[in-house]
């Protein structure tokens, strides 16, 4: 006994299977996946309201939170130097790092300064102490520059940046701690 199942296919002209879609452009994926993206954060935005709706909170004061903008400057370093025109040019050298140098003017429209406007400034106001430093620093320069130099500024001018000048601070601070000025 046997039984024969009906056939299931219909006869007739036998059709071509749809042709595939042409595939998308990375433009046309990243617009589906935003599309997609932008739904499910919604529907967790949603979520997370629900579920946090029974809870309780309290308004902060941001007040005592927010106190002000923090002072975010550089603590200046310890002077290295005992001796007051040691640690004059030392100082020096540290505010031309720190603001910027300068040629053919003592303080520039930014604030950077040449190596005898930062010797001024760290001076405070001491004209004694400001000649004592440009003194020893003019013999740095000398020592390792020759005799032919004429001042400060103009050895400050000479140079295109302040690798050089910043240098002859430095050792200015030392050759002052070593003379116990």
């Amino acid at each position: 006994m046997s039984t024969r199942l009906p056939s299931l296919a219909r006869p007739g002209p036998t059709t071509a299977a749809p042709s595939a879609a042409p595939p998308l452009s990375l433009e046309e994926r990243l617009t589906l996946v935003n599309a997609a993206m932008t739904a499910r954060l919604d529907e967790a935005a949603i979520a997370y309201e629900v579920n946090t709706a029974h809870i309780e909170t309290k308004p902060i004061d941001l007040t005592e939170i927010v106190t002000g903008p923090l002072d975010t400057a550089p603590a200046p370093l310890p002077d290295l130097y005992p001796t007051p025109v040691a640690a004059l040019l030392q100082r020096a050298h540290q505010r031309l790092v720190s603001g910027g140098w300068c040629k053919d003017v003592l303080v520039d429209e930014d604030g950077a300064r040449c190596m005898l406007g930062a010797i001024r400034i760290e001076a405070g106001g001491d004209r004694h102490l400001e000649a004592d430093a440009a003194t020893v620093l003019l013999d740095a320069i000398r020592r390792q520059f020759g005799d032919d130099v004429d001042s400060v500024p103009g050895f400050n001018d000479a140079w295109g940046t302040g690798r050089v000048p910043m240098r002859m601070l430095e050792q200015a601070a030392s050759l002052a701690d070593a003379r116990g000025l």
